[in-house]
């Protein structure tokens, strides 16, 4: 039996008011600190999925976006490394579609079912742009979603799948451009999402020989929150009892993760016995059908689409939002670092990525750095690995600098926090309220950009207050 066997999400801490992009439009959208991008979100999604499961039974992580920071470099193994999995594991990116985040689902269910990998992660992120004060500014949202497929413990199976190919100029992005661009909206909702968005899910149907009253939820892909409304109509689906809401007007269009976002609702609502239709588009279609199963009852708790929809901060200063795009100019960085050393990345790359600290074999003293000699017992390279990355922590003394960015962060917050178990850190932290940082303080890890230089997007750990 081949299917789901759990699930994450992350949705990032702001929020920006659609008013201040545009007077009159309600709601909001989830929208990345400066410090985060596809692969920061996609690496908070698959830690919120691997809640409870042996990072040791993960045989391959699948990266999904149509915003990968590289055009040529694999942001897979960027993931997989800030999740601590195995080196001897499959990793691939799926780009370049907005069906990237199904098609990389299908790729594993695929391999699973063939034998070739007992458990895979499937983490899609994207932080897509439109042009300021455009419609896909004001709908476009960021955010991750992730999944486990695997032939244990499985919460939903996959009955069937149907997919259609289609080549149409509707959404697009140039190389080197970026922003997102598109024709008329009625060109490409009339020609383009319509009728192939039913062609999959009739063709579905025909194969599983299921008629729309046999699911309990419909998940489809929204390019603006509405279009859904008029297919899923047409097919027979009940509008409000059995299609998902797209949450265009609490989080907005998270493109390539989007479809995995909403599955990841659905499955927190649903329980054994439901049947779940998902849809996404994209130069196509694709359309799967899940039948939930007992196991889902007995999942580890996690923050999921729900925990992080519940915990946010909403800001209606525009101008930041552009800040944290890079759109407008900023003041010039205080450099405290001349240049990027590849060779000392690589050769820390365990503690900076992984965050992996050691344990002493002999008093079971935690330390991070790793270092050689334990600083209790002052035995000698006698450590084991030790994982820090979903430890929670507490401030043991903090400071604010005001010099060095003084634009996107001010101030920039420095924390010295000791791990619950051990261990003790200086890192950044991001997503607080300087005001509020004090002594004692609890707060968790996130996977962060600290910096682009020399065209290197580099990455290490911050602490942030415990979310919600």
């Amino acid at each position: 039996m081949v299917g789901i066997t759990s699930y994450g999400a992350y949705v990032p801490f702001w929020r920006l008011k659609k008013d201040s992009i545009q007077k009159g439009f309600p709601g909001e959208k989830a929208i990345c600190n400066f410090d985060e991008d596809s692969i920061s979100m996609a690496a908070a999604a698959a830690l919120d999925c691997l809640k409870g499961v042996e990072r040791e039974r993960v045989d391959g992580l699948f990266f999904a976006s149509t915003t990968s920071p590289y055009c040529e470099k694999s942001s897979a193994s960027m993931v997989a490394m800030a999740t601590d999995l195995r080196r001897d594991i499959a990793t691939a990116d799926f780009a370049h579609s907005l069906r990237s985040g199904t098609a990389a689902l299908k790729s594993a269910l695929d391999a699973v079912k063939a034998g070739s990998a007992k458990n895979i992660v499937i983490a899609s992120a994207d932080c897509r742009m439109g042009v300021p004060g455009s419609p896909f500014e004001r709908n476009f949202g960021d955010g991750a979603g992730a999944l486990m497929v695997g032939d244990c413990d499985v919460i939903a199976t996959v009955e069937a799948s149907h997919s259609v190919c289609d080549e149409i100029l509707d959404i697009w992005r140039p190389d080197g451009d970026v922003f997102v661009r598109s024709w008329e909206p009625r060109f490409t909702t009339s020609q383009g999402y319509l009728p192939v968005v039913n062609e999959a899910v009739s063709g579905l149907l025909e194969k599983c020989r299921l008629t729309p009253k046999d699911f309990t939820k419909a998940v489809f892909y929204s390019p603006d929150g509405k279009s859904h409304i008029q297919v899923a109509s047409k097919l027979g689906f009940d509008l409000n009892t059995q299609v998902q809401d797209p949450l265009v007007d609490v989080m907005g269009n998270a493109g390539a993760a989007m479809p995995i976002m909403l599955f990841v609702a659905a499955l927190e609502e649903a329980k054994a016995g439901d049947r779940i239709l998902l849809v996404s588009y994209g130069d196509g279609a694709d359309a799967l059908c899940f039948q939930v199963r007992e196991p889902i009852e007995k999942l580890a708790e996690r923050r999921g689409l729900k925990g992080h929809l519940a915990s946010k901060k909403l800001i209606d200063d525009y101008r930041k939002y552009l800040f944290w795009r890079g759109l407008l100019p900023t003041e010039r960085r205080v450099e405290t670092v001349s240049f990027v050393s590849v060779p000392a990345i690589h050769r820390e790359r365990d503690a900076i990525l992984r965050l992996q600290g050691v344990k002493c074999c002999n008093c079971g003293t935690v330390q991070y750095p790793p270092q050689r000699v334990c600083t209790k017992c002052h035995t000698r390279d006698r450590f084991e690995p030790y994982r820090l990355s979903d430890k929670k922590a507490n401030v043991f003394t903090f400071t604010g600098d005001y010099i060095s960015n003084p634009t996107l962060e001010r101030p920039i917050m420095t924390t010295t926090i000791d791990f619950e178990g051990g261990g003790r850190m200086q890192c950044y932290m991001t997503d607080c309220d300087s005001e509020e940082v004090v002594p004692d303080l609890t707060v968790e890890m996130t996977f962060r950009k600290v910096g682009f230089r020399d065209g290197i997007h580099n990455y290490a750990w911050k602490s942030m207050p415990v979310r919600g």
